[in-house]
């Protein structure tokens, strides 16, 4: 039988990155692939403790039908222990909050309840393929702005937004970008928000890997600056927690939100109420500064780990990120090397990469660079299969 299927499908592909994660099934291959958490970074005790509390005393709660918005003890343990330490990301005047099935949900049920096809999204160059792929799934205009030093190019970002007037949407990591790992600086966030008043565009802030940073000073979220609703905020439970629960929330002018409900009832009704209950447990009864400090302190010796094996293995002709936190290096090859080919001899010699390529809003576009993960592998595999690319690199 022949197919035929809807022409938004033609837009999509399957993850470059999910394609690669194929080839570590082999268990002798190094993954540097992933963006998993840490194995160490599980409190796993506590969240077998705190299901088995739930499902003991209140087991209907958790397994029957609930609220589009979400829990609502989560929603307000939210508000008082993640969006307001030193920084007002929630503004009590017109924000509201909903809690999604992981921050990806998010990003896709904004861009739905602003672009129609056709609209244009803006986003940095390179960004995360999860969020791409979910924006071409509505048959956006995705045109991506470089970073240069301190995040986005905001001379270019005004000319972007000058030679596309249909823009609805600028989508941005600040922090330890995916998968770049660098953070942009407070004067860029001030100067994209003033262009966002400009241009009168949203800006989309995505913000899963901001409570891990292990170096330098805090950069105030881009939310924080908003004086009239114009930035939705999408924070994440995956990095911090676990990722398997799919928790993650989106902060946005309430206008905004009554949307995304009803975007989120068309698509899965609610979020699982059960891993609702087990973050809000976990919030309330464990310190989250503690839980954090061990956090960072696992991914401040990882990424140390990798950073020195690059310096001391790899051709000095490879030039790479040095981030402050999150949970990724970028490594750029020198110009004429075929970055493809030598992400292809990785795998080939048993070590999995991202060629930079995957990022791109246009994957046709011209890219030396590819994406490291330094959360996911042990400290043996980090040195191990840093020491396989440094010996791939001596040729170049």
């Amino acid at each position: 039988m022949n197919f035929n299927f809807s022409e938004k499908m033609g837009n999509l592909k399957a993850s470059a990155i999910r394609e690669i994660l194929k080839f570590t099934a082999d268990p002798s291959v190094i993954s540097f692939a992933a963006g998993n958490p840490s194995a160490e970074a599980f409190p796993t005790e506590e969240i077998e403790r705190i299901a088995d509390e739930i499902l003991t005393k209140t087991p209907i709660a958790a397994l029957q039908y609930s609220i589009t918005e979400g829990y609502t003890p989560l929603r307000e343990t939210i508000k008082k222990v993640l969006l307001d330490r030193g920084e007002t990301i929630f503004h009590d005047e017109f924000d509201d909050i909903i809690i999604m099935s992981g921050a990806q949900q998010g990003n896709e049920l904004s861009c739905k309840v602003f672009c129609d096809s056709g609209d244009t999204l803006v986003c940095e160059n390179p960004s995360f393929i999860g969020s791409l792929n979910s924006f071409k799934s509505y048959g956006v205009n995705l045109v991506g702005v470089p970073l240069s030093d301190g995040g986005i190019d905001l001379e270019k970002l005004e000319n972007t937004l000058k030679e596309n007037p249909n823009t609805k949407v600028i989508y941005l990591i600040p922090n330890f970008q995916n998968p770049t790992g660098t953070t942009m600086s407070y004067e860029k966030r001030k100067g994209v928000l003033e262009l966002a008043k400009k241009y009168d565009v949203v800006i989309l802030e995505d913000n899963p890997y901001g409570d891990l940073r292990f170096a330098g000073e805090h950069v105030p979220s881009i939310k924080s600056l908003d004086t009239e609703g114009r930035v939705i905020y999408c924070g994440s439970f995956s990095k911090i927690l676990a990722p398997g629960l799919r928790v993650g929330y989106v902060v946005a002018h309430k206008e905004i939100i009554q949307k995304i409900v009803v975007c989120k009832q068309v698509s899965d009704v609610h979020t699982n109420i059960l891993a609702q209950m087990i973050c809000n447990q976990f919030l309330l009864e464990n310190s989250y500064e503690e839980h954090l400090k061990k956090l960072r302190g696992i991914y401040r010796h990882k990424c140390g780990l990798m950073l020195d094996s690059l310096k001391q293995y790899v051709n000095p002709k490879i030039t790479y990120t040095v981030p402050e936190g999150g949970l990724f290096v970028w490594c750029t090859l020198p110009d004429g090397v075929n970055m493809m080919e030598f992400c292809s001899n990785a795998v080939q010699n048993k070590v999995a990469v991202v060629p930079g390529n995957a990022f791109l809003p246009k994957e046709s576009d011209p890219t030396q660079s590819f994406r490291l993960n330094f959360s996911t592998p042990s400290d043996e595999d980090i040195v191990k299969g840093i020491q396989i690319l440094g010996e791939l690199s001596k040729s170049l």
